[in-house]
């Protein structure tokens, strides 16, 4: 089974802790690059989203977004540290004896100060367990999401494998008309000379011909890539790289194909096989 490089997915819980949403997206990458924006709060997830990230996902650019909400009741009420206040006020009554100047500090002057009030840090723990248990759920439906839009791209990349096979056969079918019909120009050439010709002149001709328009190789090869593509797709494991050298290997021998054409009729296989390949190949690129 094949899977997509792009995807999307969104996972929310709630608790009396608060509200978490994770969102995940990803765009197509020739590696796994991963990006885990967190809230400073929950900074610490991120080595488990990093491996969590390398066990589920093979390819592509990841952003892995958590939101944290805390539940008004969840935070702390704040406290006056009065030690810390009386050392404010105390300072302030010496600085301006020192310059002379009468300045009175309002409580919120004092309340600003660092460490005047303040706030019991909540227990996070069961925040964090909470968002691996929805981050597991999240890659869940991030990699089902994968997986269906592969089933997409499997069943058009089928298609085009069957209608290029068709191609070769087609291709290969020609041959001994196309040879037919070059030995005949050839023989009508010799026969409007005013000389006698030499009959073993023509077949030297049709040898050089032969070999110059010799395509069997080329078709063999694509027969045995396109078998190759066919045992490649049902692959478990990510196949994406494994894919693209097919389809460079494929067009390599269409161009071959092409630029030994002799007939109308050849040239239009010819790129009809281009254009297979190249539809195949927009969709490669899309493969983990």
């Amino acid at each position: 089974m094949i899977r997509s490089m792009t995807a999307f997915a969104r996972c929310e819980h709630r608790g009396e802790w608060g509200h978490l949403t994770w969102e995940l997206r990803s765009v197509n990458h020739r590696y796994l690059e991963v990006f885990a924006r967190l809230p400073e709060a929950l900074r610490a997830l991120e080595p488990q989203v990093r491996e969590s990230a390398a066990k589920r996902l093979g390819r592509g650019k990841v952003e892995f977004n958590l939101r944290f909400q805390p539940a008004a009741s969840a935070v702390g009420q704040l406290s006056l540290n009065q030690d810390l206040a009386r050392d404010v006020l105390r300072m302030a009554a010496e600085v301006e004896g020192l310059i002379g100047l009468s300045r009175s500090l309002s409580p919120m002057d004092v309340l600003t100060w660092p460490g005047v009030a303040e706030q019991p840090e909540p227990d996070l723990a069961p925040v964090r367990e909470q968002a691996l248990v929805a981050l597991s759920k999240a890659l869940d439906d991030f990699v089902a999401t994968r997986e269906r839009e592969g089933e997409q791209i499997h069943h058009m990349i089928t298609q085009r494998c069957s209608a290029l096979s068709s191609l070769v056969v087609q291709a290969r079918a020609r041959r001994p008309e196309l040879m037919a019909r070059l030995r005949e120009k050839l023989e009508g050439r010799l026969r409007d000379l005013p000389l006698d010709a030499d009959p073993g002149r023509l077949e030297q001709e049709m040898v050089i011909v032969a070999q110059r328009l010799d395509v069997d190789e080329e078709l063999d090869r694509l027969d045995a890539h396109l078998a190759e593509l066919s045992k490649v797709l049902d692959r478990s494991e990510p196949v994406g790289r494994r894919l693209d050298f097919l389809m460079q290997e494929l067009n390599r021998e269409a161009n071959t194909l092409s630029s030994k054409s002799a007939d109308a009729e050849s040239t239009r296989i010819a790129v009809d096989m281009k254009v297979l390949i190249e539809q195949m190949r927009e969709q490669v690129q899309n493969v983990e």
